[in-house]
């Protein structure tokens, strides 16, 4: 069997957490024994990228083509962040492009609006953070308050700390719940499972 390719894709001002979570969730199901390797990646070739409080990363590389493709959140309610990448449309082309090849999507907070900009989410159930819902619903999206919404080929959670939940759900539909919950016993954190599908 192939092994998985899940990529999170990080641009200037992306919330710390939203990425950094759902990563230390995918590696740790790798060491659990699920065949995927997990990348920080960008759009282009880059040193460092600056996260929303600061923190600065050397991502991996630049965006491939994933089996799995997660945007983080992290700054719609400022100038930065994911405002900026809507407003920019390259990261939301590059997403949609992604979709419509067949990478599953998946987003965390406000990456939602990356998703909904890059068409994915029209007609399709999904969730954001509580700040973003308005704007959501504005994509035609049906949005739900729910913790994580698995739509088959497109996921999407809610506000910072769901990143972590929507990676051990991912962990546990792609590899078992075996490997999640060996993951979640780790990591000492208890998933608040309210997966829509």
């Amino acid at each position: 069997m192939a092994e998985t390719t899940a990529e999170i894709v990080l641009f200037d001002g992306f919330d710390e957490l939203d990425a950094i979570g759902p990563y230390e969730v995918l590696e740790n199901g790798a060491r659990a024994g699920a065949s995927l390797e997990t990348r920080l990646v960008t759009l282009t070739e880059t040193d460092l990228v600056t996260a929303s409080h600061g923190l600065r990363v050397e991502p991996d590389g630049t965006l491939g083509e994933p089996d799995i493709l997660l945007v983080p959140g992290g700054g719609w309610t400022t100038d930065g962040g994911v405002r900026a990448a809507v407003e920019d449309g390259a990261l939301p082309t590059a997403v949609g492009e992604r979709a419509a090849t067949g990478s599953t999507i998946a987003s965390v907070c406000t990456g939602a609006m990356v998703l909904a900009e890059g068409g994915v989410l029209e007609g399709r159930p999904a969730t954001t953070h509580a700040v973003a819902k308005g704007d959501l619903k504005g994509y035609a999206a049906d949005v739900h308050d729910a913790r994580v919404v698995d739509d088959g080929d497109v996921l999407t959670a809610g506000g910072v700390t769901a990143g972590i939940d929507l990676a051990l759900w991912l962990l546990e539909r792609e590899f078992g719940a075996a490997i999640a919950e060996a993951v979640e016993t780790e990591m000492e954190h208890e998933r608040r499972v309210e997966v829509v599908r």
